[in-house]
């Protein structure tokens, strides 16, 4: 385990029961192959060594995308872990996110109401996680904030925005799909971004001055910024400003 993961991992607030850490982008939630690949799995088990002595486990609530940054909620024993999978499943945990994006969204709030599928299940598709909007999909709604408009000379555009999300419903990749469904896409988002290719050349040769030139980031500019517990016997709220990286482009 080196010692960087655990030494950079941001703990927000913390109980007997559970944990909330400022997860960094591009670290991965939790092993997907047995290829020795660092996980924010690996670390909290590092971090918590001695609650897993005494009986406690590590149960990730929300996850993130490997490239997403922000707030995981962590139960540390079974108990919590049970009491926040019901929360989540009746919707009493909300989640906000800010995100750059291209272009300037024409009203300052508005509303995304498309069911997503993934794309494979419907036709075509090169990438086999590729979610898109189509009618015969879950039904997903995202509610979107701007922020701030600002402009910045690249080579192939000059207008972005700095939004606020709140996902209402938690499907995959919902607030990436939703954003580009409207023509604002996440800025650096090698799948839902200005081209699918990239994703798939990125996958082949890693990041390149190309990339560079055509998605402006390395990772996607979204981060969990917010989670937020509304029930009667428990309420709580945590916050996670916008990472270095992001702030410093915008």
């Amino acid at each position: 385990m080196p010692d960087c993961v655990v030494r950079t991992l941001k703990i927000i607030d913390e109980t007997a029961e559970w944990i909330v850490v400022d997860k960094p982008a591009p670290l991965q939630i939790h092993p997907s192959k047995p290829d020795g690949k660092v996980t924010l799995w690996h670390a909290l088990r590092e971090v918590l060594a001695f609650e897993i002595a005494n009986g406690g486990q590590v149960s990730i609530i929300n996850r993130l995308d490997r490239e997403t940054s922000g707030l995981v909620l962590v139960a540390k024993t079974a108990a919590a872990a049970r009491r926040f999978g019901l929360l989540m499943m009746h919707r009493k945990i909300a989640k906000e996110y800010l995100a750059l994006v291209w272009g300037w969204p024409v009203r300052d709030e508005f509303t995304i109401d498309a069911p997503l599928a993934r794309e494979g299940d419907h036709g075509e598709s090169r990438i086999y996680l590729k979610q898109a909007v189509h009618p015969e999909g879950a039904h997903a709604r995202t509610v979107v904030k701007v922020e701030k408009r600002f402009a910045r000379e690249t080579s192939n555009g000059q207008h972005f925005a700095l939004v606020r999300v709140f996902p209402e419903t938690g499907r995959m990749h919902q607030i990436r799909v939703h954003l580009a469904h409207t023509g604002h896409a996440v800025v650096g988002d090698k799948i839902y971004g200005p081209d699918e290719e990239n994703y798939l050349r990125f996958i082949e040769t890693g990041w390149t001055d190309e990339l560079a030139r055509t998605l402006l980031l390395p990772r996607h500019a979204l981060h969990s910024a917010g989670l937020k517990i509304h029930e009667a016997a428990f309420q709580a709220e945590w916050r996670a400003p916008l990472p270095d990286d992001l702030a410093a482009w915008l």
